[in-house]
């Protein structure tokens, strides 16, 4: 039995370690579905896989709590897909590797997937034992959460029938979130003629920038984290763009929700411009440490390596430079922080994703607001910005924030159970990431919705972990929630 297993609370532990067994990215969730419903129904429970992908299930009340209403436990079953430079792990097929680290449990160079199996393992735990005093109980454990909350978009309306809905998605552990923000993706694609190479007199290098901490582009992006996107434009500007180098490819982030902490880009070097491009590849290097010495670590890298092979192809002058250019403009990070509340991010955006070969360059990002008219002032500078470097700009997935309902008596039976477990308040109120309940709301209108769960940290990177202590006063409290779930009207 792995030692990760024997954590308390044990149920929960034991499920999630066999979750983190079971390979589960976003858009390879059909694996962890199946066993999902295999699993339930091995215990007794109604389970099944909907027309959009996620799966439910349901169990009666305990015997004194049929009259109790119903209450809908829910998660996401996928994960991010992140992992540090040269880990050979593949997420389709490979599990993950996740060990005890002091008072934490992490995974060595990749994500964890606690975002979200610390929920999927806590409803798991409280489907199989008895002993759990609740009223009748529906779990909604919905696919592809982290690449544009798909499952939750997709649930259809009259799939369930709770009247009250937590979201144990979370991520610190003595707060309750009534309220997150909006999203949309911004797609920015074009196609270009290569232009054949003369490889006479010519170097080639690959620029590379490794090590960064990245994070959750919601909830971390305050934290002012470099972007490997960002820094790889401005090491492009400051030698592609002057003339002492010619990009073929850019390749950067690979997940729209994840701060990159990587990316690569191949140029070819007239060799006269040999010590010029070198020393000021080294002249950024030297200066990104400088501006980010507070906040990332020794960890960072940034490289020009000599390649091998020289490229057949690159691109025209005029197309480098524009995509530059336009990376370079593009917002990234916070832009605004809500007025009437000052600490929390309103608006922000991260360029998450850059593929540039082949004759075919895209830039994707993601934009977050709690107010819609901001949102869209975001994404109107990306058109404007991309479509002067003749890029096509589309957006997609684009959803609402979850407006906060400081009313709520779910929130206000919550907290007092919070208090009286505990004897402090918790901490009530909204986050700039995107949860589910609110795009569940809008089939849901009536349904009283909160969200929690233990604390974790770097969720996005292959730093994260999840805070043992905080998993058994989640799940306690989780516990007392259930048994105080009202009575039917």
């Amino acid at each position: 039995m792995n030692p990760i297993e024997e954590l308390s609370p044990k149920g929960v532990w034991r499920n999630f370690y066999a979750l983190t067994q079971i390979p589960r990215p976003s858009g390879h969730t059909e694996k962890v579905a199946n066993y999902l419903v295999d699993w339930a129904k091995s215990k007794g429970a109604e389970a099944y896989i909907d027309e959009a992908g996620n799966v439910i299930m349901r169990k009666g009340a305990t015997p004194g709590y049929e009259d109790r209403e119903t209450t809908v436990l829910q998660a996401h079953m996928d994960i991010v897909p992140q992992k540090t430079k040269g880990c050979p792990h593949n997420f389709e097929t490979d599990p993950l590797d996740v060990y005890i680290d002091g008072e934490w449990v992490t995974a060595r160079d990749t994500t964890l997937g606690a975002d979200d199996g610390m929920g999927v393992a806590a409803a798991m735990a409280i489907i199989e034992d008895d002993t759990v005093e609740h009223g009748p109980i529906e779990v909604l454990i919905t696919r592809d959460e982290e690449t544009g909350l798909i499952g939750a978009f997709d649930l259809k309306p009259g799939e369930l029938t709770g009247k009250y809905l937590l979201n144990l998605d979370s991520e610190t552990e003595g707060e309750i979130t009534i309220g997150c923000a909006g999203g949309v993706d911004i797609l920015c694609s074009m196609q270009y003629q290569e232009i054949n190479v003369d490889p006479q007199n010519m170097l080639c290098y690959q620029i590379v920038i490794k090590g960064l901490l990245g994070g959750h582009s919601g909830v971390e992006i305050f934290k002012g984290r470099a972007n490997a996107n960002k820094l790889m434009a401005r090491t492009l500007f400051a030698t592609v763009n002057t003339g002492i180098a010619w990009l073929c490819t850019w390749h950067g982030g690979n997940m729209r929700n994840a701060i990159p902490r990587e990316s690569e880009a191949t140029v070819l070097v007239p060799a006269k411009e040999k010590e010029a491009f070198l020393a000021m590849v080294e002249k950024c290097r030297t200066t990104f440490i400088d501006e980010y010495k507070d906040i990332e670590t020794d960890a960072f890298y940034m490289a020009a390596i000599e390649a091998e092979t020289m490229p057949k192809k690159a691109m025209p002058q005029d197309i480098q430079e524009n995509i530059i250019n336009a990376v370079m403009a593009a917002h990234d990070g916070v832009l605004r922080y809500t007025p009437s509340m000052p600490d929390l991010v309103e608006t922000s955006c991260n360029l998450a994703i850059i593929d540039v070969a082949d004759g075919k360059a895209e830039v994707i990002s993601l934009a977050r607001s709690s107010q819609d008219s901001m949102k869209q002032y975001l994404c109107n500078r990306y058109i404007s910005c991309f479509s002067m470097a003749g890029m096509d700009v589309k957006l997609e997935g684009g959803y609402s924030g979850w407006q906060p309902n400081p009313k709520s008596p779910l929130v206000e039976m919550m907290s007092n159970i919070y208090e009286k477990l505990y004897a402090k308040k918790p901490i009530v109120g909204a986050c700039h990431a995107g949860l589910e309940c609110g795009i569940i709301g809008v089939n849901y209108p009536e349904m009283d919705m909160a969200s929690y769960g233990p604390t974790l940290v770097s969720p996005h990177t292959p730093n994260e972990a999840v805070l043992i202590p905080t998993v058994q006063k989640f799940y306690d409290f989780t516990l007392e929630i259930l048994k105080n779930i009202p009575r039917k009207a």
